[in-house]
């Protein structure tokens, strides 16, 4: 289904960043192309390349991923709750949860995996979604926000942080 980006006042305009970084068009097959490229991405990484910080206190590439998996997780829940018209008021997230886990304890092939299960969840929920349902609002940290806009936030907030990796990570391990 092809789902034109969001306009200001579906969403919080903090999400902009995000939304700059994606194309718009056929919100499904945007998400397994970019859920491809992720597990292409992490797949030709080895164990001790996942461990790699590229700074004192900033997060490993496992922690990265799991955050992208945290994050998705909590967004499709929101587009579930938009899609099914709730206004029950939602509370933000915060990036807390990678200082709450260990991701780097966990095989980087099982993360792989578990992003890879996300994915195709998020990507099946969104497909799902009638033209109603995608156009629907939910209450997200006081700020109405549509289904589609969480859509693009899952697609925009992954590019972000693939960004940072291509950017901040990979040219430090060759």
């Amino acid at each position: 289904m092809y789902i034109p980006k969001p306009k200001a006042g579906e969403y919080n305009s903090v999400w902009d960043t995000y939304f700059a970084t994606v194309d718009e068009g056929d919100i499904h097959q945007l998400l397994i192309s970019q859920g491809k490229q992720i597990c292409d991405l992490y797949s030709s990484l080895t164990e001790e390349q996942s461990l790699y910080r590229y700074a004192e206190g900033k997060w490993s590439l496992k922690d990265v991923l799991g955050h992208i998996i945290d994050t998705e997780r909590l967004m499709t829940y929101r587009i579930l709750v938009a899609g099914r018209g709730d206004l029950t008021p939602l509370p933000r997230h915060a990036d807390v949860y990678v200082s709450l886990t260990n991701f780097d304890r966990r095989p980087l092939q099982d993360l792989i995996e578990e992003y890879r299960i996300v994915r195709a969840s998020s990507a099946s929920l969104i497909h799902g979604l009638t033209e109603a349902e995608i156009n629907q609002f939910c209450i997200l940290n006081e700020v109405k926000t549509s289904a589609a806009a969480g859509a693009y936030f899952v697609l925009g907030h992954a590019q972000h942080h693939m960004n940072v990796v291509h950017e901040r990570y990979l040219p430090r391990l060759t």
